[in-house]
């Protein structure tokens, strides 16, 4: 197996998003949810204009967008993949013509089934489930779901709580993608490059076999 690819969400600052660039990221995610501590605005995207993100895709994410909010903010990008985290029927999300990630919050091994409602979808990301909160938690949901899960048809993005204490048991689960967010952070909000390096190093030299 190859290795997994690897998300890093919740890009807010423009020098970290260089240099996870030049370090050759596959995915920077932005948030446009307003409740997040990682939300960023117009303004943020104004400053991406002369940005050449090379070989490393943006991905916007949203919960429960207006359609006119997503053709806004996504314009902003090149190539961008599209990421839901609310309530967003397939027919919604395949109305931009774009790539999109669909995410499902799991809190038992029947929540995976949602995944064929969403047939189109180039990734589905799996979060945890916590009752009324949308979008990631910060908290992992019980890997060992996904241990005897046939993943054939669509790619699975692993997403929740994954830091560098717990990323091996992350790769065990053979995720196309690993989504790491507030693992790699000094303080709520702030990425810390030493952090992305050390946990890149780690799923580098991880045996997938």
């Amino acid at each position: 197996m190859s290795r997994s690819k690897v998300k890093i969400c919740g890009i807010s600052n423009i020098d970290v998003l260089k240099e996870l660039i030049e370090i050759g990221i596959d995915y920077v995610g932005f948030i446009f949810y307003s409740k997040s501590p990682r939300y960023v605005d117009i303004d943020f995207l104004e400053t991406l204009k002369d940005i050449d993100f090379k070989n490393t895709r943006p991905v916007c994410v949203y919960v429960n967008p207006d359609k006119n909010y997503v053709f806004k903010t996504s314009s902003y990008l090149q190539n961008p993949v599209l990421q839901f985290h609310g309530d967003e029927d397939a027919a919604f999300c395949e109305s931009f013509e774009l790539d999109y990630w669909k995410a499902l919050r799991i809190g038992k091994k029947k929540d995976l089934e949602i995944k064929s409602l969403y047939q189109s979808a180039d990734a589905i990301l799996l979060e945890n489930h916590k009752d009324g909160m949308y979008g990631g938690t910060g908290e992992s949901f019980n890997w060992e779901i996904l241990h005897d899960h046939k993943n054939e048809k669509q790619n699975f993005v692993l997403s929740g709580g994954i830091n560098l204490e717990n990323v091996d048991n992350a790769l065990n689960t053979n995720s196309w993608c690993l989504d790491i967010n507030s693992g790699v952070e000094s303080s709520e909000g702030v990425k810390d490059i030493k952090l992305i390096k050390h946990i890149l190093e780690i799923i580098n030299n991880y045996d997938f076999r």
